[in-house]
């Protein structure tokens, strides 16, 4: 038997070659280069280092070589593949590296811009402040009641001890109202014959009550009323109003100002105070204006020019609307005894008390419908 023979000079296979070898390599770290994105970087990945890569075939035809030339065809396929993965993971890296750059700046969001969802809402305050100075006096045993906002003149002026020659009657203050041939109605341009006017307060609901309710009468009314005053700062056409009445035996002033005593500190805190100045209305008889202890000053910058107060204007007392015991001329309207009988009732504006708890400064604000005033106010129900 024949020794091995040591001296074969064994065939190249084609691939092996270092020249070979050295251009799949280079051919793989040029595609590697030129791709501009990771999609194309993943194709020249499966191309150059993939099972039916150059360099994997290469990889296999080691096995046809002798035993003893496999070591070094081995080692430069090993090499070349080692160096293509090197710098497959480096571009890679790379490629990752501008992606997220690219996305910071893509994507960024600024947050202090507008964002677009639908912003939740906010109910308006004067909803919300009606709401509350109604269970005010739900909680001390009053019934809420409502009536029509268009009312015929006897409500709103009659049964209330407004005689046809007042000034409160004429055009000049009140939205006179006809009825059209098609049944609607228009606003008349002259005249007050027609008989129905859009409501100047809320007091016509206190007559209807006093008119369908048993005896005694508690009621609050609040609602929205009418005047021909024009867009300002501190007035408006169409504005709302809280009016209460209360009918019963032996009510007096004194059961007036407790009333109003506890209105005030329910919507202003504890300590806080009324007083009444005498006054005329047609509807009660005394009759008085009925002033609220400053909120800021609690009537400390009274005579102080140390710690003027620009919400009272340092008077101490900031005027809230009339009140007074009901004449009893109303009450025979109503069909009520006054020599059994006997009442109170007071009336403000809401606008007006919106503009004292929370410093509304401009009363065209509540109207505009800007979300940007009603928004602050939130949700509270």
């Amino acid at each position: 038997m024949s020794a091995p023979n040591k001296s074969y000079d064994p065939v190249e296979v084609e691939t092996l070659k270092p020249e070979e070898i050295e251009r799949m390599r280079d051919e793989a770290l040029a595609a590697f280069a030129a791709a501009g994105s990771l999609d194309a970087l993943h194709e020249a990945k499966v191309a150059h280092t993939g099972p039916a890569s150059p360099l994997a075939l290469a990889n296999r035809e080691i096995g046809a070589l002798p035993p003893h030339a496999k070591a070094e065809a081995g080692k430069r396929v090993g090499m070349a593949r080692g160096g293509v993965n090197k710098a497959l993971a480096a571009r890679q890296a790379e490629l990752e590296a501008e992606r997220d750059a690219r996305v910071l700046v893509e994507e960024d969001v600024d947050v202090t811009l507008p964002y677009d969802r639908v912003r939740s809402g906010a109910r308006h305050p004067l909803t919300t402040l009606s709401e509350r100075i109604e269970d005010i006096f739900v909680a001390m045993g009053y019934e809420v009641a409502e009536g029509p906002q268009v009312e015929a003149e006897w409500f709103n002026f009659d049964a209330l001890n407004i005689g046809p020659d007042h000034p409160a009657r004429g055009e000049a203050d009140t939205f006179f109202v006809q009825t059209a041939s098609g049944g609607g109605s228009a606003v008349r341009e002259g005249g007050t014959e027609s008989g129905v006017v859009l409501r100047t307060h809320t007091s016509p609901v206190q007559i209807r009550s006093l008119l369908e309710r048993e005896l005694p009468v508690y009621v609050i009314c609040p609602g929205r009323v009418y005047r021909t005053d024009e867009l300002d700062a501190t007035h408006t056409p169409v504005f709302h109003q809280v009016e209460l009445l209360a009918v019963d035996e032996g009510l007096t002033m004194a059961d007036l100002k407790g009333t109003l005593d506890h209105m005030v500190q329910s919507l202003f805190g504890e300590g806080m105070k009324t007083r009444l100045r005498p006054n005329f209305f047609p509807f009660t008889e005394p009759s008085a204006e009925m002033d609220m202890l400053c909120y800021v000053c609690k009537g400390e910058s009274v005579g102080n020019p140390d710690r003027p107060c620009r919400t009272c204007s340092s008077e101490g007392w900031i005027e809230l609307g009339g009140c007074g015991m009901v004449n009893p001329r109303v009450l025979t309207a109503c069909g009520v005894d006054p020599e059994k009988y006997s009442g109170f009732a007071f009336g403000f504006g809401i606008e007006r008390m919106l503009m004292f708890r929370h410093n509304v400064e401009d009363m065209r604000d509540m109207v505009e419908g800007d979300v940007r005033f009603t928004r602050p106010f939130g949700m509270e129900i």
